[in-house]
């Protein structure tokens, strides 16, 4: 790849302006980004946060080329972006390595596709090799390795293309902890060095304490659609310390903007299918459920997010949907980063099975999708409906995840013994 000239630390390596990215059209069009505006500056590590389905690696594969925008503009070194962006390459989560070449050969395998001749090829891979802390394993196989030592793999194979831009794709997520944290730490000792050729850092996570950890600034994203909902800098000197007051505050900022607030009932709920917005029901299991409201009354009902996450150890991903589904019922509120548990979510917690049946049932009654359920089958003469009914109903709502917002509710409806389904004739029923 041909040197780049300079570019001012103040001007912008990459911008993007009023992205869209949209799938299906008419009533199956589903938005995955909406309005995306950002900008990228040489020496700065940007990380991208938000619960999954909000884009995050959507908006990263743009960034590279490997998808392309609907509408926008994506301009690298303010020129538009056409293609694959040859100044950027991506690190995924799953290691992606080549089971039958060696370590060397995999990296040397980036430079070969870059038209780099056979003897600087073996030069600069056994180079990278022994920049990410591999010397010694050159001729071993991705069987042979650890996760954290393949991943330092697919680190110097990106590298090996000597980017102006590297994005990472939640790089540490498939890692065990300690694997997580050591390849982290060398990643930053690399990157505060100068000791890797690259400009800038764009990576997606949704593990807030390793954003704030690593990044400059952060970009926080929300879902249906994919947006961006905050922006915050991080300004704190590295190395950086967990315990640290400053740190932690920073975190509490962070997860006050991702979990927001409690909305008015009207804008909670949505509304039945076809009559406007239909809120989605979240991923959330129903023992989980069960589990935080426990916890929350256990704690005196009011806990910080951040420290609540972290003591009962759960990642963002798993954390936000259960609380989401708190907040549907009516057993939680957010507000400023802090849940708090309602009169309603104590009486769940401190009830016995039957009667969290009960009271499960009709708090369920009062979100749009179900009790729209739950009347279709009441009016039918049989009071069985075929599935696939549902399936046509709800579709221009929920688009690609219809069959799993259908499988959702009949779980609820099952749990709650208000409907149930019927394997046999692909029908759903009342209990």
């Amino acid at each position: 790849m041909p040197a780049m000239a300079a570019l001012p630390e103040s001007a912008e390596l990459l911008e993007l302006r009023s992205i869209y990215k949209t799938y299906g059209s008419g009533e199956r069009k589903f938005t995955a980004l909406q309005d995306i505006n950002l900008q990228i500056r040489p020496g700065e590590f940007v990380a991208i946060l938000g619960p999954s389905g909000c884009g995050k690696s959507t908006l990263l594969r743009i960034v590279t080329g490997l998808n392309s925008a609907s509408s926008g503009t994506v301009l690298y070194r303010g020129k538009p972006l056409t293609g694959i962006n040859p100044h950027a390459t991506i690190v995924f989560q799953t290691f992606a390595l080549y089971p039958w070449l060696t370590v060397q050969e995999n990296v040397e395998l980036a430079l070969k596709a870059r038209g780099v001749p056979p003897e600087s090829r073996q030069s600069r891979a056994i180079k990278l090799i022994d920049t990410v802390g591999l010397d010694g394993f050159e001729s071993a196989y991705p069987r042979e390795l650890s996760g954290g030592m393949r991943q330092k793999v697919g680190f110097a194979r990106a590298m090996a293309v000597e980017p102006e831009l590297l994005c990472l794709d939640e790089p540490f997520s498939a890692l065990d902890v300690l694997s997580a944290e050591a390849l982290r730490g060398e990643l930053m000792e690399l990157w505060l060095n100068k000791s890797i050729p690259t400009r800038a850092i764009q990576m997606v996570t949704h593990n807030i304490e390793e954003a704030v950890f690593m990044a400059d600034r952060l970009i926080i994203m929300d879902k249906d659609p994919g947006r961006i909902v905050a922006e915050m800098s991080v300004e704190l000197r590295h190395p950086r310390q967990r315990k640290d007051t400053a740190f932690q505050a920073i975190v509490d900022r962070v997860y006050a903007a991702v979990a927001g607030k409690t909305l008015p009932d009207a804008e909670e709920l949505g509304q039945v299918p076809g009559k406007g917005m239909t809120r989605r029901l979240p991923v959330a299991r129903l023992n989980a459920l069960a589990g935080l409201l426990e916890k929350l009354s256990a704690e005196g009902g009011r806990v910080d997010i951040y420290r609540f996450a972290a003591d009962i150890q759960m990642e963002l991903d798993d954390l936000l949907p259960v609380v989401e589904a708190g907040e549907l019922l009516g057993f939680v509120h957010v507000q400023e980063g802090d849940l708090q548990l309602t009169p309603l979510g104590l009486a769940y917690a401190e009830a016995s099975v039957l009667g969290r049946k009960e009271m499960f049932a009709g708090r369920i009654l009062r979100l749009p999708v179900i009790s729209w359920i739950y009347e279709t089958l009441q009016q039918d003469d049989n009071q069985r409906v075929a599935r696939q009914y549902f399936l046509d109903k709800l579709r221009p709502d929920f688009h690609d995840r219809t069959e799993k917002q259908l499988e959702r509710a009949i779980n609820w409806g099952r749990f709650a013994e208000l409907f149930a389904f019927d394997n046999d004739t692909d029908e759903l029923y009342l209990e």
